[in-house]
């Protein structure tokens, strides 16, 4: 049985001019169906009867390839990218060609190019555990465009493999991968890049530390928990310090308020937000951003035996909130709890953002390609939304209704777990609790973390999302900006 991770992504790189005898791919608009750019003098003339602008379309009329972009837009150049990787790799196990020339327009735009780049890089993504040789893929595109645009690749390249590794990690079945080997795994990916510190801690530590919200989920499962937490330090004294927390329930079963079967296999990716936030950390630190970025990962294994975690029981959280447990299929805003109320004590942070599967009532709400987001500050609100859109993922903002607020408080402990009402809101409520008076956002990705088919850049199983919205975010705190966060 072979797992492979790391997943290998069709590489995108730069060019100048065409290379002889190597495949070319051209792109098409709709109502301009071939629009070329330098070098496409030594392209094969096409039938342009055969060639559809729509974005994502892909033909082959003769030797060269085409791809529709249709308006041009961010999404369509992604779409363009992952339909023209996916076309090309069903030709490579044909014994097709395995590296391709794409000639870009003249007037193309970075955004486009950037675009394209991630579409291409992740569009043909493909997990399979398999003890058979992998069948033959594409693994490189050469960009025909403008130099200048190299770094715009780069960075898109970065983007993709911090989607990639979320996915991998997500996807990895549970008979493998518990806290530790989680733990593990971050520690691999963050070994070749400089600068970035990983510290494991075992289920000692958490005990002397009074991490209850982690032991009592992770107290039903034969593999104890752990708490990965990943440092970048920035590139310079004085960077602003932004905390990212990720869920990582490895498997989740419910506990003794145990799960339906249909569709417990799936609780493989309900760590898809400690995924996130490893992936990101590994992104912003081979970018070597100057903001400070600290990661933080709960990770266990809610399961049911013996020495499970019971509805009623009341646990006391790090820093000493206790909270009545009402729900043990609520696992993932006790582990939650605990990281954010470590950062708030030890880490002293400028910004704290968690992302987590955490409600199906996001995905009643919002469906499964957009995530919900709860802010406690406008400008962080505001600097969430815009990473979203220049990562590509969909982001919509929802309340923090205040008379909700009370409903939070417990008669026979400081807070209870799941306050009734709207199950979204409430869960957010209740973390923030535990957040104090400094800036916090709280991603729900329930609904576009999984995905059971195919469409834009996403394949079927991990999606990866909220990874690259993470790098980007980051990204903002390095920038002048009209919004000031606090």
């Amino acid at each position: 049985m072979r797992a492979p991770l790391p997943t290998p992504l069709v590489t995108v790189e730069v060019a100048d001019t065409l290379r002889r005898g190597v495949p070319a791919v051209l792109v098409a608009f709709p109502g301009d169906p071939v629009r070329f750019g330098p070098g496409a003098e030594r392209v094969d003339d096409l039938d342009v009867a055969e060639v559809s602008g729509k974005a994502g379309a892909t033909s082959r009329p003769g030797r060269t390839w085409v791809v529709g972009v249709g308006e041009g837009s961010a999404g369509d150049w992604r779409k363009a990218g992952a339909s023209l990787v996916r076309a090309l790799h069903g030709d490579a196990e044909k014994a097709g060609g395995t590296t391709f020339d794409v000639l870009l327009p003249g007037d193309v735009t970075a955004d486009a190019v950037a675009a394209f780049t991630l579409g291409a890089a992740v569009g043909g993504y493909r997990f399979k555990v398999t003890g058979e040789e992998p069948p033959k893929r594409v693994k490189s595109l050469r960009l025909v465009t403008d130099p200048a645009f190299a770094e715009v690749v780069r960075k898109a390249n970065t983007l993709a493999a911090a989607t990639s590794l979320s996915r991998d990690l997500a996807n990895t079945p549970s008979n493998v991968k518990d806290p530790s080997w989680l733990a593990a795994a971050a520690a691999r990916a963050a070994r070749g890049v400089p600068g970035l510190q990983v510290d494991i801690r075992d289920e000692k530590w958490l005990a002397e530390q009074g991490f209850g919200g982690v032991l009592a989920v992770g107290g039903g499962s034969s593999r104890p928990p752990r708490f990965i937490e990943l440092t970048w330090p920035g590139t310079e004294a004085g960077q602003p310090h932004l905390v990212l927390v990720g869920k990582g329930i490895t498997f989740d079963t419910g506990g003794i308020s145990i799960k339906p079967a249909d569709g417990m296999h799936l609780m493989r990716t309900d760590m898809s937000g400690g995924a996130a936030v490893v992936a990101a950390l590994i992104g912003i630190a081979r970018q070597s951003l100057p903001v400070r970025v600290t990661g933080l990962v709960p990770a266990a294994e809610n399961h049911v035996s013996g020495s499970a975690y019971r509805p009623g029981d009341v646990i006391t959280q790090y820093g000493g909130i206790t909270t009545e447990v009402t729900n043990t299929d609520a696992e993932g805003r006790l582990v939650l709890a605990d990281a954010l109320a470590y950062a708030v004590h030890n880490l002293n942070p400028d910004v704290v953002v968690d992302v987590a599967t955490l409600t199906g009532a996001m995905k009643v709400s919002l469906g499964v390609r957009t995530g919900g987001f709860f802010a406690t500050d406008d400008a962080l609100a505001s600097r969430v939304t815009r990473a979203g859109t220049a990562a590509g993922e969909s982001w919509w903002r929802m309340p923090l209704l205040e008379d909700l607020a009370e409903d939070v408080q417990s008669d026979i402990a400081d807070v209870r777990q799941c306050p009734p009402g709207p199950g979204g809101i409430t869960a957010a409520l209740f973390l923030r609790e535990f957040v104090g008076k400094i800036p916090w956002a709280h991603l729900d990705i329930a609904g576009p973390a999984r995905s059971d088919k195919v469409y834009d850049e996403v394949v079927a199983g991990a999606t990866g999302f909220a990874a690259r919205t993470l790098i980007e975010l980051a990204e903002t705190c390095t920038q002048p900006s009209a919004d000031t966060i606090g």
